[in-house]
């Protein structure tokens, strides 16, 4: 503590430079804990706003009978939605094919971007570039713009296809075939996303186990079962669960363009079932217990692939 006089004989003004100190360490401390979520917070109002706030909004919906009138009252139905829901055939038969979608995606989205990545290690370095380039193109076609060129290439009298093979299928048409056509193009173009992303992971091995194996005495066939594919199984396990998680999104606009769902309902999977039931047959309710119940099956079964990813991770570590 000490006093300062001024030369007026006013009142002391006393000063506490060792209380102050505190404070300013106090301040700093507030300022170092806060920071962080400082910078999270634009993060955080749009995760909230964008995806939590419309997953409530959704959730309360799926309790009301509404058919999107503005001037329709909504009235509450509880869980009736839901019992509907799973009493319909019409819903278990798009969660089948739902599942018959992404097993027919995995092998595009898994077992042939790892023999192609596989197989690009032994192409040149500017032939690789140009290699990769020509795989990932089709990935950013536009979906609709890919729809409207295969229906041309599938036409049963004039399309390509047909032409090559002999044959006058009308493969979009036909119930036995459209789906296995909707996976074909969806695997098209996820093929190269999936290669650049193995290849991603190729890149991350270091090159030490190989030349250790060799040594030893190993081949390159038992190089690559017993140390390549081990090292790579997190990148396995992450494009499965690109491909569980977002192929019925990436499907929507090759199915509403080519098919309408159809025929027979045969390319109607959950994520086209949830938006037939809004905007055709305008139940809001059984859209959003439809999408309430998606959410909930893909939530269960990405928590399990990441489960699986976090053991396969401390397993290799």
């Amino acid at each position: 503590m000490f006093v300062i006089l001024d030369t007026q004989d006013a009142p002391p003004v006393i000063a506490s430079a060792p209380a102050a100190r505190p404070r300013r360490a106090l301040s700093r401390r507030v300022g170092r804990i806060a920071a962080p979520y400082l910078y999270l917070a634009p993060a955080l109002v749009l995760l909230v706003v964008w995806t939590y706030q419309p997953l409530a909004q959704a959730l309360q919906l799926s309790t009301y009978s509404w058919n999107l009138l503005p001037t329709s009252p909504m009235r509450s139905v509880g869980s009736a939605n839901y019992e509907r829901l799973v009493g319909l055939p019409a819903f278990w038969a798009s969660v089948r094919r739902t599942g018959v979608l992404i097993a027919g995606l995995l092998p595009f989205t898994v077992g042939l971007p790892v023999l192609i990545a596989l197989a690009s290690r032994r192409v040149g370095a500017r032939a690789r570039t140009i290699y990769h380039a020509l795989i990932f193109a089709p990935f950013l076609v536009a979906p609709v713009a890919a729809a409207a060129v295969w229906r041309w290439l599938l036409h049963p009298r004039t399309g390509f296809v047909d032409s090559v093979l002999g044959s006058q299928r009308n493969w979009v048409y036909d119930a036995r075939t459209a789906h296995w056509v909707i996976i074909g193009i969806t695997g098209w173009q996820l093929l190269g996303f999936a290669v650049l992303v193995v290849w991603a992971g190729l890149a991350g091995i270091s090159g030490d186990y190989d030349e250790a194996a060799r040594v030893d005495g190993a081949s390159a066939g038992q190089i690559r079962r017993w140390i390549t594919l081990p090292l790579l199984s997190p990148t396995l396990v992450f494009l499965i669960l690109t491909t569980v998680l977002l192929s019925p999104t990436l499907t929507f606009p090759l199915i509403d363009t080519m098919t309408q769902g159809g025929p027979a309902q045969a390319t109607t999977n959950i994520y086209y079932l949830l938006y037939e039931y809004a905007f055709h047959s305008f139940d809001a309710g059984m859209s959003a217990a439809a999408g309430v119940l998606m959410f909930v099956g893909f939530g269960v079964v990405a928590a399990g692939l990441v489960w699986i990813s976090e053991k396969v991770a401390f397993h290799d570590d």
